[in-house]
């Protein structure tokens, strides 16, 4: 994803090598999908591909 992208190369400039990129773009992972109303749109595809 993009997110993980920008947040590795982020972390590459800066140095912290060490620091896994999972661990910082998940945070932001999460609040992208809840922003998006990812729960809305998860069910209501759900939905539809049963009708």
């Amino acid at each position: 994803m993009l997110i993980d992208v920008v947040v590795a190369s982020t972390l590459m400039s800066m140095g912290m090598i060490m620091l896994p990129p999972s661990m910082i773009s998940t945070p932001f992972k999460l609040l992208l999908f809840i922003v998006l109303n990812g729960w809305e749109l998860l069910f209501s595809t759900l939905v539809q591909g049963f009708h």
